[in-house]
């Protein structure tokens, strides 16, 4: 079981080192603060740092339960949630063009808190209005990213 975590660790590693080379490809910072390279540079050097402290951790020894040897499935529940969240996504990207973000993402946070256990609709159809009209405007009008807008003018 040791050897599937250590090609995974050096597999992220790699990842992290492709990641870091491509974010020197962008400036560090502009007039404003932070540029486009910053997060990616951090997050590679986050992500190989500890990617590499668990590749050492799993070589000496410390860090890996050893099972029997066979890999269970999820349970049925567990195994219909993550459908259910790959079908959402899928979903999500197939009426972001035509629909617009807010109304996407609307009916996205509605339907999946719904089906992953969330009962009181009030709640959930507050979250969902929330989180679709807000993350739209924080990223739309300040943060100047273009969004979808869709057929609606939503």
């Amino acid at each position: 079981m040791k050897r599937p975590w250590q090609i995974t660790c050096i597999a992220f590693i790699g990842l992290a080192v492709f990641w870091m080379v491509i974010s020197f490809q962008y400036s560090y910072h502009d007039r404003l603060g932070p540029g486009p390279g910053f997060f990616p540079f951090w997050l590679s050097l986050i992500i190989g740092g500890l990617s590499l402290s668990l590749l050492v951790q799993i070589s000496r020894g410390k860090g890996v339960v050893e099972t029997s040897g066979t890999i269970l499935p999820p349970d049925r529940a567990a195994g219909i949630r993550i459908i259910m969240i790959i079908v959402s996504l899928l979903v999500g990207l197939a009426i972001l063009e035509p629909l617009g973000f807010r109304i996407t993402l609307l009916l996205f946070l509605f339907f999946l808190t719904w089906g992953l256990g969330a009962r009181n609709w009030w709640v959930t159809l507050i979250f969902a209005i929330i989180g679709s009209f807000g993350v739209f405007h924080v990223f739309y009008y300040w943060l100047k990213v273009p969004l979808p807008i869709g057929i609606f003018g939503i």
